[in-house]
């Protein structure tokens, strides 16, 4: 998935790592749970963390697992605009506050449109996951996201 704002590179965002190893991609992957109320969800995260990695992200990907995703984690807080140029599969982009709180959620983002998908607030990161699952599994506006970044 390409980004139409310039990005920085990414830092760690919370505790310390837990790697997973490296997905097909060559990224590193790690751990991630969004808290939703009294239930967890766990994903295993691919780190988009250099400009490129975070300008390619999902693009060319035929299928994610409803348990994978990909995190885009920034600098300082930011502005963030997303658009699906060359990514043929439906994603939740979940944008993430500093604090770990979900800003906002853009569910089922179109395939291959190169409509801009933008954060409502200044976000820490980004999060990527398979289109519908927000919905399935009852995440929302406000609730916690967690992940370890490979120092």
């Amino acid at each position: 998935m390409g980004i139409i704002a310039s990005l920085a590179a990414c830092q760690s965002s919370t505790s310390s790592a837990v790697e997973l190893g490296r997905s097909p991609a060559g990224l590193d992957q790690v751990p991630l749970t969004i808290s939703s109320g009294n239930r967890e969800h766990r994903f295993t995260v691919e780190v988009a963390r250099t400009p490129g990695e975070q300008q390619t992200g999902l693009m060319n990907r035929a299928s994610l697992s409803p348990d994978r995703g990909m995190i885009f984690p920034f600098d300082a807080p930011q502005y963030a605009s997303f658009w699906m140029k060359n990514t043929l599969i439906p994603l939740d982009m979940i944008f993430v506050r500093a604090d770990g709180t979900i800003a906002n959620i853009e569910a089922n983002t179109v395939p291959l449109s190169l409509q801009p998908v933008y954060s409502n607030e200044p976000v820490m990161a980004v999060l990527e996951i398979a289109g519908g699952r927000t919905l399935e599994l009852g995440i929302k506006a406000g609730d916690k996201v967690k992940w370890s970044s490979p120092e």
